[in-house]
């Protein structure tokens, strides 16, 4: 009995230092990761009622600010945008608003410009408080791009059917053809451009200076048309239809320079002389397609 006794005596007496070096060390570590800079258990601070309003105030104002500017510079950027897209490019679909009797009273002014009586001076209406010109619909002297463009395809038809009757034809030879037809239209375009710029109009918008460009198609395919029917027609229908053709541009041009430039009275010399060097270039330029045309 003794013996157990004692045995139990010793080990309590061994329990408590182990409990106390463990108490001790947890002491010692707190302490230490204090001195070191170390973080212990974090607690949840009491928040701050005021910093939190001024945190939301400041963040609105910045946001405020900040959708104000970009709505301002947006809106600004996009009515820059919106103006001079109208004013070089205009609605693409306002030129093919067009129909039977346009087409064919459109034809006759192109083909036969001396035989036109009437005005060449565009139709205006009111539309959102300002003047725009009436659709090709209700005005024989408006702008279209239906006429050049179906001119333009039947250019190159009857230019594969004229290869074909020679015996020339190729999927070369046609693309070739194209090519020349595409830049015959692109070389007017720049001559009616350059026209305007030295004259300093060069506002007009590019689609109608195109339209007025592709006209010259019409004359060529009743050329290349009739100089299938009767070979020696060509060399009289070629030079009539050159010089319709620079009378109606020189008709179109004085109306563009009189209605946007306001002063045709100016320079009218000058005007003058670059109205008819326009004129005498459809010579050259219509007898250069047609004879690609030809072969």
């Amino acid at each position: 009995m003794r013996y157990r006794r004692s045995s139990l005596l010793y080990l309590r007496v061994q329990r408590r230092p182990s409990l106390c070096a463990c108490s001790l060390s947890g002491d010692m570590y707190n302490n230490l990761g204090n001195q070191a800079g170390m973080q212990g258990p974090t607690t949840n601070p009491q928040p701050n009622p005021f910093g939190n309003a001024f945190y939301g105030a400041g963040s609105g104002l910045i946001r405020g600010g900040l959708g104000a500017y970009g709505e301002k510079f947006l809106g600004s950027s996009s009515e820059f945008m919106q103006s001079n897209i109208s004013r070089y490019f205009s609605n693409p679909q306002y030129y093919f608003q067009v129909n039977d009797q346009y087409v064919r009273n459109k034809l006759k002014v192109i083909l036969f410009p001396f035989l036109h009586r009437g005005h060449w001076t565009r139709i205006t209406e009111p539309v959102g408080g300002r003047l725009s010109y009436k659709p090709p619909i209700y005005d024989i002297n408006a702008p279209d791009l239906y006429i050049p463009f179906m001119a333009f395809g039947t250019y190159i038809v009857i230019a594969g059917f004229s290869f074909g009757l020679l015996g020339k034809f190729t999927p070369e030879v046609l693309s070739l053809q194209l090519t020349r037809g595409l830049a015959g239209w692109f070389m007017q375009v720049l001559l009616l451009k350059g026209l305007l710029y030295s004259l300093g109009s060069g506002e007009a918008p590019l689609l109608d200076i195109v339209s007025y460009g592709g006209y010259a198609f019409t004359g060529l395919s009743l050329t290349m048309l009739a100089r299938l029917c009767w070979s020696y027609s060509y060399y009289f229908l070629m030079p009539w239809m050159s010089l319709c053709m620079g009378v109606f541009l020189v008709k179109t041009m004085k109306r563009v320079l009189f209605t946007e430039m306001r002063s045709y009275e100016k320079h009218s010399s000058r005007q003058h002389y670059l109205l008819l060097f326009m004129a005498i270039a459809q010579f050259p330029l219509f007898f250069w397609l047609g004879k690609v045309a030809a072969g």
